[in-house]
């Protein structure tokens, strides 16, 4: 540790640039790693409602809803369909109107459409089901929530494609100039490597110092922008309850394991300081590597 103070304290400056690189790279990584999973945990919220309804006409026999219902689920494109029949819809009424007594008495089950309930194996397939419903002749209404589900489609796609651009190139801006900063600290101490050359020193030596200090500027930019961004989440907790009101819990899954993304979990706080952590310790001992193995001719 003192070997990589008194080096940052040699060239401070190229330090603290390297350093500021490393941490807004790190910083806006973070910001689309949480802008993702929050917009395709909402997207899976969405899977698990009834993405589309459809109302029948109340005489209509359910013969032809059963047809329709068999005509989707042949389809492939719906992963469940859940029949509501008159009874049913008169039940769930009941018990949404419990304290009107008024309206209970001026409904009653014969009048309530029987329903289908379809839940799409992906949100793409909702406009083409929903199209055909539409054209069905004892449909009464086909209700789905279109406007959000192409607002969050379109918003993933363009999250997805800016992303992947934008790391890109935060990853090639933080390379190159580690590594710049890097190979000045290296030319700054060229009479000391050559020296330690002579008397038999390794490259794994001579490198050592350097990759200390990478993994050091790693972890500390790894930390400073997790203590940063769970103090932005702690701030804008009460906006998020009130954004977020009527949604129990948001989840995504990641391989294997299924994560909690609302409300605030620490499984997913620690996933993210880990993927922080490793990220910005393969860009920073990376830089260092290429930098010292181009001057060391490894």
């Amino acid at each position: 540790m003192k070997e990589i103070i008194i080096s940052i304290r040699r060239t401070p400056y190229q330090s603290l640039a390297g350093f500021l690189v490393l941490f807004f790279s790190l910083f806006l990584s973070s910001v689309l790693f949480i802008s993702l999973s929050f917009v395709n945990s909402l997207l899976n919220y969405l899977e698990t409602r009834p993405q589309v309804t459809v109302y029948f006409q109340p005489k209509t026999p359910e013969s032809n809803i059963f047809k329709v219902r068999d005509d989707l689920s042949a389809s492939g494109k719906t992963l469940s369909i859940k029949y509501i029949n008159q009874n049913q819809a008169y039940d769930i009424y009941k018990n949404l109107n419990k304290d009107n007594p008024l309206l209970l008495e001026m409904v009653s089950a014969d009048i309530l459409p029987p329903s289908l309930e379809i839940f799409a194996k992906k949100p793409v397939y909702l406009p083409e089901i929903a199209e055909y419903l539409k054209k069905q002749g004892d449909v009464d209404e086909v209700q789905y929530q279109k406007d959000i589900v192409d607002r969050l489609l379109s918003l993933t796609n363009i999250l997805r494609k800016s992303s992947l651009i934008f790391f890109s190139y935060l990853l090639l801006m933080s390379i190159i100039v580690l590594t710049t900063t890097t190979s000045f600290k290296i030319a700054l101490k060229k009479e000391e490597i050559e020296l330690l050359r002579l008397i038999g020193a390794s490259n794994t030596y001579i490198r050592r110092p350097y990759i200390k200090e990478a993994l050091f500027m790693g972890t500390t930019a790894a930390g400073l922008t997790f203590f940063i961004f769970t103090g932005g989440f702690l701030y804008a907790n009460t906006f998020l309850k009130g954004y977020l009101a009527g949604i129990p819990n948001l989840t995504l899954d990641f391989f294997t394991i299924k994560l909690t993304i609302w409300p605030l979990d620490i499984i997913f706080l620690l996933l993210m300081f880990l993927l922080v952590l490793t990220f910005g310790c393969i860009i920073a001992v990376g830089s260092s590597y290429l930098a010292t193995r181009k001057y060391l001719k490894v």
